[in-house]
């Protein structure tokens, strides 16, 4: 998975018991070492008018060391909080406030991924836990701006985010995910 910003939330993904669905950061660390959690991981695309994915959004992170990954969207889903709301606030938090996505009404994922802490047991790999996400492709259509952690977001054509040279520049396994995407969408050789 890749670092995400994972600021608390509004009183909109509150619980009607009070309970914002936020763990501090020793009850996410205790939880993170004693069970998998669920994501959802986002590939932004941009499709023509008969539905064909046209570009693919990538982002543009800076790592703690220092070395520059593109990534997609990606985060928890909180306690409560349904996949759909889940992925469209993700979008909203990495892509800005008007990326307006098109989630459709019963969001399928066209995968599931199992990050493990330990490498080479899936090709996904999370050294902080065991995470299993959902993941989706997802057509944006408004105004797409990179957000909080993301220093860019750059449009890509289906062909380039296949290269060798862009899935190089991804890591823990995202960039297998991004292909998986490709072939789903039928945009794969």
């Amino acid at each position: 998975m890749t670092d995400t910003a994972e600021f608390p939330p509004d009183d909109e993904h509150e619980h009607p018991t009070g309970q914002t669905g936020w763990l501090s950061p020793e009850e996410i660390a205790a939880v993170r070492a004693q069970l998998p959690l669920v994501y959802v991981d986002a590939v932004p695309v941009r499709v023509d008018d008969s539905g064909d994915v046209v570009s693919v959004g990538l982002l543009l992170r800076a790592s703690p060391l220092g070395s520059m990954t593109r990534a997609l969207v990606t985060g928890r889903v909180l306690y409560h909080e349904r996949v759909r709301d889940a992925l469209l606030r993700h979008i909203e938090k990495d892509l800005g406030p008007v990326a307006l996505p098109q989630v459709p009404a019963s969001p399928q994922p066209f995968t599931v991924a199992e990050y493990f802490p330990t490498p080479g047991i899936t090709p996904f790999h999370d050294p902080r836990q065991h995470a299993i996400s959902l993941a989706y492709v997802v057509p944006v259509n408004g105004d797409c701006r990179p957000q909080q952690n993301a220093l860019d977001l750059a449009w890509l054509t289906p062909e380039e985010v296949c290269s060798d040279t862009v899935q190089a520049e991804m890591v823990n396994g995202q960039g297998a995910l991004v292909r998986q995407a490709m072939a789903y969408v039928g945009r794969l050789d």
